[in-house]
């Protein structure tokens, strides 16, 4: 600081760095106080002086009365110099503090204009001489005490030295006031420049402080971590005195920076959205916190580039001890970090999702259960699996899956919190690690949040998709002592999550355990219960509407175990599905179905059940063929039932598979229409003998359910407009058959007429409908 302002150094206003003229400030203060006893002293003194100077002249109750003045505004004055506080680093001081001390020189000028002007009247000339004597070396004792605050010194000795010259004159003295006056104004300017000196001395020190604190600072980064350009916020954590190397490593001009927010500066186009990255969270943390920190990395926005910054700072305070902000230094360590990044995630990352792959999350589980033993804590283990991201990758390609899948890994990684790291285990299942997990209801609300993120739409290249997600949890160490146990029992849960319907959450519970093994001894059974004959099939009658007269059966497959006893269907089908065992049990109900169907009259049809995995295998079709020529059953009298969960798979060929059936000349039927991926599209591409209504929507319209009727009339009206008979399941009264024949269903199955049979009765039943009708 090589200029200061006399209104600056007067206080009459505030000019350059705040912070930098409050410590100047408490410098003029603080050596104001360092001679305040020795401007009491010469006050004093010069009363005493003056007191006896005009005893005898003046009336000794003015005397006294002007003594006592004097000597209590002296004290006053001192008590308030003194009262200043006694240090110069740390403290600070206002704009007011420093105009404050103008009153103490009013009142001191005011104290001391009285002599001159008041009692001098009628006094010799060498008394006078002898007062003027007195005055001149007051004002310098008090010009050298009071120098450093120049306004209480300007008040004073301007005051006084105008007393002193105005009675000089008004007596005729011309000459000795003149000199009164000039010896006053060298006087004050004596006083200013010394207070000036302080101001430039007190500014220079601060300077090389800062100067001193920076070169350390840098020095001591540069030698550690090889800085490159320095940083420096106020206490609002605004950018100032920004270096130029700063400015350009944000890609801002030095102007523009300068009074920017610093968390702004660095969170680039996020700063609007929100949206900010947890290294830039942790910053804003450390900066609230007013604590020094290093090697902190964060990526920063450069123009369209993501560089990774390394930020070390620590904290700046005033002279009162008060936060002024922070100066830290920086790098751009961006290669580094591609490079250990590039390591790093090739061992321990996904390379499509960029999550933590099976291994970290192991390894993670792993530390997780450590610390849960070791502290007498819990862990959570939660597994996700996507519902339907099959259909979406057999439909759109694995492109377009590929694209789906990065989507939802930044929804989990969004949930995320420090408690929490989401990983992809492989294709659509993904883990999420809790590492503590006290707090079951805060798992829960984090589960649900989950299956709440994933199931919102994507969109993804002009498609709009659809999943969902099923989650299990297990809890470390109360459900596996091990993370191997975890996270099967995990694995158990997020089958029963499956099981209850899809899109929700299951925890684990200890029955799963034994229901898995019970489902592994199962499946043991079920894959030699076709060689060992266990299974056999039955066949439930279809008869016309209106007439009542056999139409044909539907083959239904049963399995009686010897360790089982009979297993129901609904239990062994979807195990069958799930083992890859339902094309082989496929094929043999077909072939079954088709021998046994050519033994009954020409007209009785035969219904096979087909599922969407043996749509799938390129040679079914090869499998339909075979069994209408190995059986002699004509292609006619075959009708293959499938649900509208097949074309979910379209893009493994099965319309086209379907295609290819009906060339041979077997009827189709779509079964269970409206409980499923319902679509006019599917019936228009593919040409359905008929149309079955599942048995919920006859319950439901046996019931009144109007939105049952609705959605029969509206499938009886449809399928007419196609062409298609409409068939009715799970008809058990005669109510129910009115009710369906009443709203146009054309064929009807169920108990009512029949359950369904052996095949000796269903071969006796044939023979013996069709021989009555023809004696009709």
């Amino acid at each position: 600081m090589t200029e200061v302002r006399l209104a600056t150094l007067l206080g009459l206003r505030d000019d350059g760095d705040p912070a930098q003229w409050a410590r100047i400030r408490a410098t003029q203060l603080y050596a104001g106080r360092r001679l305040a006893l020795f401007l009491l002293a010469a006050n004093l003194i010069a009363a005493a002086a003056t007191a006896s100077l005009f005893a005898g002249q003046v009336a000794l109750g003015q005397l006294a009365a002007w003594g006592a003045f004097a000597t209590v505004t002296a004290v006053a004055v001192a008590v308030r110099r003194l009262a200043t506080p006694h240090r110069t680093e740390g403290c600070f001081a206002s704009v007011q503090d420093l105009r404050g001390t103008i009153g103490d020189g009013i009142a001191l000028g005011m104290v001391w204009a009285i002599p001159p002007l008041f009692f001098q009247q009628g006094i010799e000339t060498g008394d006078a001489y002898v007062l003027w004597m007195i005055l001149s070396v007051l004002m310098t004792a008090v010009a050298l005490a009071m120098a450093p605050l120049a306004l209480a010194t300007i008040a004073f000795v301007g005051s006084l030295g105008l007393a002193v010259s105005t009675t000089l004159a008004i007596s005729g003295a011309y000459a000795a006031a003149g000199a009164t006056m000039l010896f006053t104004t060298m006087l004050l300017l004596a006083s200013l420049n010394r207070a000036k000196s302080l101001v430039v001395i007190r500014a220079s020190q601060m300077a090389l402080t800062e100067r001193n604190d920076t070169v350390s600072l840098l020095l001591r980064e540069f030698e550690d971590n090889g800085a490159d350009w320095l940083w420096e916020t106020d206490a609002s954590r605004r950018v100032m005195r920004a270096s130029p190397r700063f400015a350009y490593a944000c890609g801002i001009d030095p102007v523009t920076i300068e009074g920017m927010p610093f968390l702004q500066v660095l969170a680039g186009p996020t700063w609007e959205s929100g949206n900010f990255s947890a290294g830039l969270r942790n910053l804003a943390n450390k900066l609230k916190s007013r604590e020094s920190f290093r090697d902190l990395r964060l990526p920063v926005m450069v123009g369209e580039e993501e560089r990774w910054w390394e930020l070390a700072a620590s904290p700046r305070f005033d002279e009162s001890g008060g936060f002024c902000g922070f100066r830290g230094v920086g790098s751009d360590v961006t290669e580094q970090r591609a490079s250990a990044d590039k390591i790093n995630r090739m061992a321990r990352y996904d390379t499509l999702t960029g999550l933590p792959n099976r291994l970290m999350v192991n390894e993670t589980l792993a530390r997780a259960m450590a610390d849960a033993e070791k502290w007498s804590g819990r862990c959570g283990f939660m597994m996700i699996d996507l519902d339907r991201f099959k259909a979406v990758n057999d439909t759109l390609g694995h492109p377009i899956g590929d694209r789906l899948l990065s989507r939802v890994s930044e929804r989990l990684a969004q949930l995320m919190d420090d408690n929490a790291m989401c990983g992809r285990l492989g294709g659509d299942e993904f883990a999420i690690v809790v590492r503590d997990a006290s707090d079951p209801r805060a798992l829960e609300r984090l589960a649900h949040s989950i299956i709440e993120a994933l199931s919102r739409p994507y969109e993804v290249d002009a498609h709009t998709l659809h999943v969902g997600a099923s989650v299990g949890l297990a809890v470390g160490p109360r459900d596996g002592r091990t993370a191997e146990m975890l996270i099967r029992s995990a694995d158990l849960a997020l089958y029963r999550a499956k099981d209850a319907g899809r899109g929700v959450f299951h925890a684990y519970e200890p029955a799963l355990h034994v229901q898995a093994e019970e489902r592994r001894v199962l499946e043991v059974a079920l894959r030699g219960a076709l060689e060992k004959g266990e299974m056999h099939l039955n066949y439930q009658p279809v008869v016309d509407a209106g007439t009542g007269v056999l139409k044909g059966f539907e083959a239904l497959v049963r399995w009686n175990s010897p360790d089982f006893g009979s297993v129901s269907p609904v239990k062994f089908i979807p195990l069958a599905e799930e083992a890859r065992l339902i094309a082989p049990i496929g094929e043999w109900v077909l072939r079954t179905a088709c021998d046994e169907a050519a033994r009954w009259p020409s007209e009785v049809r035969i219904a096979v059940n087909v599922s969407a995995d043996q749509l799938q295998n390129p040679g079914f079709v090869a499998v339909v063929a075979s069994a209408l020529a190995s059986s002699g059953l004509p292609a006619g009298r075959l009708e293959l039932e499938v649900t509208e969960s097949v074309f979910m798979h379209e893009g493994l060929g099965a319309t086209k598979t379907l295609e290819r059936i009906l060339d041979l000349g077997v009827r189709l039927s779509l079964d269970d229409f409206g409980t499923g991926y319902s679509s006019l599209g599917y019936l228009s591409r593919t040409r359905f003998s008929s149309i079955k209504i599942d048995r919920s929507f006859v319950q439901g319209a046996s019931k009144g359910v109007k939105e049952a009727i609705a959605i029969i009339r509206a499938v009886v009206a449809l399928a007419q407009s196609l062409g298609m008979a409409t068939t009715a399941e799970g008809v058990e009264t005669e109510a129910e058959h009115e009710m369906v024949q009443e709203l146009g269903c054309t064929k009807v199955q169920g108990y009512y007429f029949g359950r369904p049979l052996p095949v000796t009765e269903a071969r006796e039943l044939a023979i013996r409908s069709w021989g009555a009708t023809r004696a009709a």
